[in-house]
């Protein structure tokens, strides 16, 4: 079950281009915590089904970049090292 807190990152990261000036400073000022403490609750919240059924397409879209992000490494990774 997701708490007060959960919520409110999920829906500011699901609309947070809509705040003034960069994103870590909205963060800041709407949400009243740290970027770095932000970005490891999102990552919690990636694999929590309860975030999934809250912001479905916001889940989905992190997961999505996450995923790409994971594939772009490891892709790095192979090629380093290989003729070529």
């Amino acid at each position: 079950m997701l708490n007060e807190s959960d919520r409110a990152i999920l829906e500011f990261e699901g609309s947070w281009w809509l705040y003034p000036g960069p994103k870590d400073r909205a963060i800041r000022e709407y949400l009243g915590i740290s970027s770095t403490r932000y970005y490891q609750v999102l990552r919690r919240l990636m694999d929590d089904s309860g975030a999934e059924s809250v912001a479905p397409m916001t889940i989905r879209r992190l997961r999505r970049l996450r995923d790409a992000a994971r594939r772009r490494s490891v892709e790095r990774r192979l090629g380093d090292g290989h003729p070529g």
